[in-house]
């Protein structure tokens, strides 16, 4: 190999490395980061921005006994969907009263969880229905007859067609029994019927936060959440623009 083409390869390789450790060196980039390093919510992470500080709650595993106590848990009585199971609840008492927040929330839970069946009136007559799906009318005379811890034992484990629903939480689900005591009339007042929003609204159209989540904050956060949040305050990001320099440059560059 010629001393020139020596020299150009060295030349070659000394101006590759230069635009490397130039690369490597450039302030406010980062060749080297994890997936762990990006805008997202880890389990159990502590959501902060100035003024403001959310502890993050846990989730209850299912079957589990909240925190604020359960009817009847799993232990005393079974999940089995079979007639003296929901007969041995029917001297539950409701111990929510029908007020106007208790039929709003039972009202946005009837119409997601049960009128696809039931309908929207309680009537029988859901979309499912079309499809071979039957439902009984929940407004008939034998329907009103049914108790109120009944009807709350059937919405927790569910009956022949009807599919268990206890994904509805203990006290919501006095709030769908209080809506449906409003279809069957036996209220002082009628209740409005139908859905609350349309397909895909949120905020006022969905059903108030559980009331059995845990209220007290985690126990703990994991020494590596602590790690990555310190080194990603620490870690400079890219500034800003001044006011209008975008502008400018594009106006500059038009008017080149």
């Amino acid at each position: 190999m010629s001393s020139d083409r020596r020299r150009g390869r060295a030349g070659r390789l000394a101006r590759a490395a230069a635009l490397a450790g130039a690369v490597l060196a450039a302030p406010g980039c980062s060749w080297f980061t994890a997936f762990v390093e990006q805008p997202k919510l880890d389990p159990w992470e502590v959501v902060s921005y100035p003024g403001h500080v959310a502890q993050p709650t846990r989730g209850n595993p299912q079957y589990s006994v909240p925190i604020t106590g359960t009817v009847v848990s799993a232990f005393q009585v079974s999940y089995m969907p079979l007639p003296g199971t929901i007969d041995s609840m029917s001297a539950l008492k409701n111990p929510t009263a029908p007020t106007e927040a208790s039929l709003v929330n039972g009202r946005k839970l009837f119409e997601i969880n049960c009128a696809v069946c039931h309908g929207p009136a309680g009537k029988g007559d859901g979309p499912a229905l079309k499809y071979g799906i039957p439902a009984p009318a929940l407004v008939t005379d034998h329907a009103k007859g049914l108790s109120d811890g009944y009807i709350w034992g059937m919405i927790r484990n569910g009956r022949g067609a009807m599919p268990t629903y206890d994904r509805i939480e203990e006290m919501e689900r006095w709030d769908v029994v209080n809506y449906v005591r409003g279809l069957q009339g036996k209220l002082a007042q009628a209740v409005p019927t139908g859905p609350v929003g349309y397909p895909g609204q949120t905020g006022d159209a969905l059903p108030s936060p559980t009331a059995d989540a845990p209220t007290r904050p985690v126990p703990y956060t994991p020494a590596w959440l602590d790690s990555a949040r310190v080194i990603r305050a620490q870690t400079p990001g890219p500034s800003a623009p001044a006011a209008g320099a975008g502008t400018g440059a594009a106006a500059g560059g038009a008017a080149r």
